[in-house]
């Protein structure tokens, strides 16, 4: 009895240290290390659409899109993990992601149609978007639009509400009561001037 119950502990104890071996068998077959696409560093384990998720300038909708026109032209899957691609290949989906709008992605999906100094219709990501949207807010304040105006003031600019949010510096309700307060302050000085009664000069005063 008591060597079967000794065996019993045994077991025990050595069936955790098993199932940790394996699971981390598992983890390192998994990792894939981290990929750079479009300067934004990508883990290897990313499917090929939530890859480019990650990338500043393309959203959910097109992430999809743009997977499937780099698996037409590299003749890869579509939902392909990002650390089974090869370096030639992560230069080729940088470079078509530089200029998406000649590799077939539709016009209405670009972000910049109609551009304010070429004309033309194109994508812009990543340090470009940022670069392109300060200009833009520069151009609306220089010219001193609307736009511009509520720009240089930190205010809403597409007609948002701005009684609940959107408030900048001190609030309504605590300039209101400021501004009460300084008016009874003055009102209450003016009152003591008026009513206070002008010293009289007596001859006697005078000869004193």
């Amino acid at each position: 009895m008591r060597t079967e119950k000794k065996h019993e502990k045994k077991e025990i104890k050595e069936t955790p240290k098993k199932e940790v071996a394996l699971k981390e068998k598992k983890t390192e077959k998994n990792i894939k290390g981290i990929k750079r696409i479009a300067g934004k560093d990508v883990s290897g384990d990313y499917p090929l659409p939530k890859a480019l998720f990650r990338v500043r300038g393309i959203g959910k909708n097109l992430s999809v899109i743009v997977a499937k026109i780099l698996a037409q032209r590299l003749g890869i899957q579509k939902n392909i993990q990002v650390g089974d691609l090869n370096d030639e290949q992560i230069e080729m989906i940088d470079k078509i992601l530089l200029d998406m709008g000649r590799y077939g992605l539709p016009e209405f999906m670009l972000n910049r149609r109609k551009d304010y100094l070429d004309g033309g219709n194109k994508h812009v990501i990543m340090n470009d978007l940022i670069f392109a949207n300060k200009q833009d807010i520069d151009r609306e304040k220089n010219i001193y639009t609307w736009k511009g105006y509520r720009h240089a003031y930190g205010q809403k600019v597409r007609g948002q509400k701005t009684k609940n949010s959107g408030r900048v510096g001190m609030t309504v309700g605590v300039l209101r009561k400021a501004i009460l307060a300084q008016t009874k302050s003055a009102a209450a000085t003016q009152t003591r001037a008026s009513t206070a009664k002008p010293e009289i000069i007596t001859k006697s005063t005078e000869k004193k």
